[in-house]
């Protein structure tokens, strides 16, 4: 994805946001938006948002993961299966 082709002056998105909408949701690249010469936002289609937010959700699960692994909070899984067992047995 190369954003340098889609940066568009805020008065453009005014000007043309049928357009942009139309293209986003024909799987177009998303546009990022600038205001005085400085980029302020990025337009982007909502399933291709949605993906980005799953993904971003995963990886701060995996850098979460990874934290507690190098603080040694972790147990071998065969201990980890033994607890969950012993908590579903007594839950009955």
């Amino acid at each position: 994805m190369k954003l340098s082709t889609q940066v568009k002056s805020i008065s453009y998105l005014k000007a043309h946001a049928a357009d942009i909408i139309r293209e986003l949701s024909e799987g177009g690249e998303p546009y990022v938006i600038t205001q005085n010469g400085e980029a302020k936002a990025v337009v982007m289609d909502v399933a291709e948002y949605e993906k980005l937010e799953e993904t971003m959700a995963l990886l701060k699960i995996l850098a979460m993961s990874e934290k507690q692994v190098q603080e040694g909070k972790v147990v071998p899984a065969k201990q980890a299966f033994a607890q969950v067992r012993a908590r579903a047995r007594t839950r009955r």
